[in-house]
């Protein structure tokens, strides 16, 4: 079945949700061939399509619904999409524009049926539809050269991922996951372009925001520390709040305990399974990484959790158990002051005061 906002702030008020792990790098663990990737359809295609891991939705479905019912058997409650390229822009790449909607609807509907699959009345299991950053960035030079030079813009952004929301929800998926997160300017088309969709369609849309931190500097690869991106996005009043890849749960947890403090949403973490080695492989087992997220559901800092690049089954199987029974973290009240942000965040004038007896 399909659930509303309501129902799913229902289940977040009484536990901690389960997000599945990893797509890239289990699909990476199969190793599809080009032939595998190409199946029948575009074997004759004129591009190489190896890599273009949601293009499998369409040749090798059983692979992915296979992935799929591998995380909902381990405790995954939010079955995410096969669809982080699946825009007009990541498509280009391998001249597949054309698939962008089919490929969205298609992978909502694999996770839909196997989500329909392991829901009961008491154990519900939601759908959300992934939306990645493209690989264009509105607000970063490509060109070191040209700091001014620039490989896509808003409005074209807007339309691209305005596109793949609407083929999201037509394919059955309860959640938008605007996830990795690195340049805010490409979130800001991203938000326009969903809440331009709401108010088309006259509903209500579930809204997952998830930003990346990118590395120690403790900011996005845009230049924003937690707190300025929350103040960038937060007119998007989303259902969740939070931060997935790029680190793993030692080097992300102050950052998603900043989160924790300033968000009067929902708060979500999915990190990596610590930092791919020199052979891009990652290291930190399941119970390594449950450790790490069971004691930030100890202190009251999330909502939701899951696993990002690196974790498979096992991992988010551990992480459903270290976080079950926890109480779920408390949304602040937060006042309602000014807030502002460039890379850093800025609070107007007296906010503090007006906090303080608010």
């Amino acid at each position: 079945m399909k659930y509303s906002l309501a129902d799913i702030e229902r289940v977040l008020v009484d536990q901690i949700l389960v997000i599945d792990g990893a797509m890239g790098t289990m699909i990476q663990n199969h190793g599809p061939s080009e032939a595998e990737y190409r199946g029948q359809r575009f074997a004759d295609w004129a591009s190489d399509l190896s890599g273009n891991n949601d293009l499998l939705t369409l040749t090798a479905p059983e692979l992915i619904q296979g992935i799929h019912r591998d995380y909902a058997r381990q405790g995954a409650q939010i079955i995410t999409t096969n669809t982080f390229s699946s825009t007009t822009i990541a498509q280009a790449d391998y001249h597949m524009e054309d698939l962008a909607d089919e490929l969205n609807v298609e992978a909502a509907r694999l996770a839909r049926e196997v989500a329909e699959e392991f829901e009961t009345e008491s154990h519900p299991m939601f759908v959300a539809g992934v939306i990645g950053p493209t690989n264009k960035t509105a607000s970063i030079s490509p060109d070191v050269n040209d700091p001014g030079k620039r490989n896509t813009d808003f409005n074209e952004l807007a339309e691209a991922y305005g596109a793949a929301a609407r083929a999201l929800l037509e394919g059955g998926v309860d959640i938008i996951l605007l996830e990795t997160i690195f340049d805010t300017l490409n979130a800001k088309a991203a938000i326009y372009a969903v809440r331009r969709l709401m108010r088309e369609r006259d509903q209500l849309i579930p809204l997952m925001i998830s930003g990346t931190i990118t590395d120690a500097s403790g900011r996005t690869l845009s230049g924003q520390t937690t707190e300025a991106f929350y103040n960038s996005v937060a007119h998007a009043r989303p259902l969740t709040m939070g931060l997935n890849c790029a680190l793993g749960p030692d080097a992300l947890r102050q950052y998603v305990s900043e989160m924790s403090r300033i968000a009067p949403c929902y708060v979500h973490a999915y990190p990596n399974a610590g930092l791919p080695n020199e052979f891009g492989e990652y290291d930190l087992q399941p119970d390594e990484m449950a450790e790490h997220i069971g004691e930030w559901a100890e202190s009251g800092l999330l909502n939701m959790a899951g696993g990002c690049c690196g974790s498979t089954p096992e991992h988010i199987g551990a992480i459903a158990q270290a976080v079950a029974g926890k109480t779920p973290r408390q949304r602040p009240d937060v006042a309602r002051v000014m807030r502002l942000s460039g890379l850093e965040p800025f609070t107007a004038a007296g906010a503090e005061a007006n906090e303080e007896t608010a």
